[in-house]
């Protein structure tokens, strides 16, 4: 998770229609795998690692991010998280890349890197922005580079030699929404970018959250549309 949209969101985080759905689609996308020891790169606050934390059997998670100010352990429902800025090789054996990629200029050697540190038989699970032609203001606010298809994703992580399991769209409710704001002419704009993460009013909070939750069950079969890109792969 971006540490600009944790200083948007505080800590009310954990209830925001987006993450939280976010959060549920990942433990869906896994299922019943066991997990052992999760790495957690461009982890930010932790949030996606401190939820499998809380709901799977995961013992322990190590959380990457060049952005941390020092390295630094803690815990989280009762299991340890180590914070590190950098990491040369670890037995995990559930990776996460979540909206990690499109921020960096060389995606593909940035996933061969993290596919090099870890033992055979580990899975990827990464998420990415979806379409170019919603990129906006959001997107330059976070400093993204680009944002993929599915089917490019899926050609990345091949090409990375991992071996893609499952892949999908997700945020198709509320991707007509978000398509019609996007794309609606803004004239001039000379404001600096802004993101549109925001808190918003309980009720509307809790219909976005609904419209994503009832979306969940047909996740796996979602390969037309959304606002987020989830693929789960393998390192052979």
């Amino acid at each position: 998770m971006d540490l600009k949209e944790t200083d948007i969101l505080g800590d009310s985080i954990d209830e925001h229609w987006y993450y939280c759905c976010k959060a549920a689609a990942t433990r869906r996308l896994l299922g019943d795998m066991p997990i052992r020891r999760i790495l957690d790169v461009g982890a930010g606050s932790g949030f996606f690692s401190h939820h499998l934390l809380t709901h799977t059997d995961a013992h322990e998670a190590w959380c990457v991010d060049i952005s941390y100010p020092a390295d630094s352990s803690a815990s989280h429902a009762g299991k340890p998280v180590h914070y590190r800025r950098g990491i040369d090789s670890i037995d995990a054996d559930l990776v996460l890349l979540m909206d990690v990629l499109e921020h960096v200029d060389d995606d593909l050697g940035l996933l061969k890197s993290y596919v090099d540190k870890v033992p055979s038989g580990s899975r990827f699970l990464m998420t990415v922005p979806a379409f170019q032609f919603l990129w906006s203001g959001h997107d330059d606010f976070l400093e993204h580079k680009r944002r993929y298809t599915l089917a490019q994703f899926e050609t990345l992580a091949g090409d990375a030699g991992l071996t893609v399991q499952r892949g999908a769209y997700y945020f198709g409710a509320v991707f007509p929404i978000a398509a019609a704001l996007r794309l609606m002419p803004q004239g001039s704009q000379t404001a600096e970018p802004q993101s549109q993460l925001k808190r918003h009013h309980p009720l509307v909070n809790s219909v976005l959250k609904t419209l994503c939750r009832l979306e969940l069950p047909l996740m796996g079969r979602n390969r037309l549309a959304g606002l987020s890109v989830f693929v789960l792969a393998q390192k052979p």
